[in-house]
């Protein structure tokens, strides 16, 4: 169960990352910048010990699948990005896929 975690962690990291690369104003600003750099190392290092554990294909794909759709939600609500309806559908086929993946595993 602690994998789990690791990887959630390693998935909010990431979310954190990417969040800070648009305060960077491509790579202009310093702080946010090196920000941007701690915390992609810090997801990294949390996916790997998730990968003690979890297999490859599902600690990544449930990795990059939530990342994608949480990114999706911040850039909607706090960058007032524009929403619609096929994105909306493409987040609930992205999280549909990984649950999905999470399901296989258990099946086979």
């Amino acid at each position: 169960m602690q994998q789990w975690l690791y990887l959630i962690v390693a998935i909010v990291f990431e979310v954190a990352g990417t969040t800070t690369m648009k305060f960077s104003d491509g790579f202009t600003k310093t702080i946010p910048s090196v920000v941007m750099f701690i915390f992609y190392i810090l997801s990294l290092i949390a996916l790997t010990y998730a990968l003690k554990k979890i297999d490859m294909s599902m600690a990544y794909a449930v990795w990059a699948g939530v990342g994608t759709a949480l990114i999706t939600v911040v850039g909607i609500i706090f960058f007032k990005e524009p929403s619609s309806m096929l994105k909306i559908i493409s987040i609930v086929l992205i999280i549909a896929g990984v649950v999905g993946l999470h399901l296989s595993g258990e099946i086979a």
